[in-house]
């Protein structure tokens, strides 16, 4: 499994420079929260919610003379309860709590940085979630393992970017189902830009396009092709501090891939919460 040489590569890259350089580690902890509520008397369709979102990104990197390794690992988890009506008597009770935001995005990056023009690099990615709502933790899970030659394009105080392209291959995981595997190239670009100590941005472009699947001979009728269409995944979060605990975020996303359905997905969160820098 190419996975597996993936991860024995960044093991035997890291292990070469052990008594070189140091990591530098960044930690920072989130939690939005945001409250309403309608009492029996309030007249009028309005629903009460409690919504709660915790936030997590870790980073741990390390620089030696000759390569570049970053670790990289992001998570989300919310709820949200709402009040319902009772249609005949209008007595308004809370609901069940409902997940609203789970994400998991791990991705860790090796590159080579003392070859000349192009940086050759190695990289492993997961995206998953903490549950697919039947409580089967991970699932469903996207694995990437990529390999090929990246351009630090601008690295600056204030901006940072680095765009990569490479061989890639890729398994989906799903709970009961066989897992769908697929080679092709891979098209990644990472933005960071400081406007000032408050605000900050964070953009990532993904492309993928599969050269081959094991869908091809798996697809449901009339979906036979699907695999064969360029995915894309595309976020942008930005962070501005109120205070040194008061922070406001907020994330775009846009996502396409055609083998789960023939359209644009758009997500948007906006919240202020309290965040913590772990170290």
């Amino acid at each position: 499994m190419m996975k597996t040489w993936i991860i024995v590569l960044l093991g035997l890259a890291t292990a070469t420079s052990v008594s070189a350089g140091d990591w530098e580690t960044s930690a920072d902890l989130g939690l939005n929260f945001s409250q309403s509520s309608y009492n029996d008397d309030w007249t009028g369709e309005e629903k009460g919610t409690v919504v709660w979102t915790f936030l997590s990104d870790v980073v741990a990197a390390r620089a030696t003379e000759r390569a570049d390794w970053k670790n990289t690992l992001k998570l989300k988890y919310g709820k949200t309860k709402t009040q319902d009506i009772d249609a005949t008597s209008g007595e308004r009770s809370w609901g069940d709590s409902e997940k609203s935001t789970d994400r998991i995005f791990f991705e860790s990056l090796y590159k080579f940085t003392r070859t000349g023009v192009a940086e050759p690099f190695v990289a492993l990615t997961l995206e998953s979630q903490f549950d697919d709502g039947a409580s089967h933790f991970l699932k469903p899970a996207l694995w990437t393992e990529s390999a090929g030659l990246g351009k630090t394009l601008a690295k600056t105080e204030r901006t940072e970017l680095f765009s990569r392209m490479g061989a890639a291959y890729r398994q989906r995981q799903i709970h009961g189902v066989d897992a769908v595997t697929d080679g092709g190239l891979e098209w990644v670009t990472d933005l960071s830009h400081t406007f000032s100590e408050q605000l900050k941005m964070v953009s990532k472009l993904t492309l993928y396009k599969a050269l081959s699947s094991s869908a091809e001979d798996a697809a449901s009728p009339g979906a036979e092709d699907d695999w064969k269409a360029m995915d894309m995944a595309w976020e942008v979060s930005f962070s501005a501090s109120v205070s040194k605990y008061i922070q406001a975020s907020l994330f775009f996303e846009v996502l396409y891939d055609k083998e789960i359905v023939d359209a644009k997905r758009v997500r948007q969160n906006l919240g202020v919460g309290v965040t913590y820098k772990l170290f």
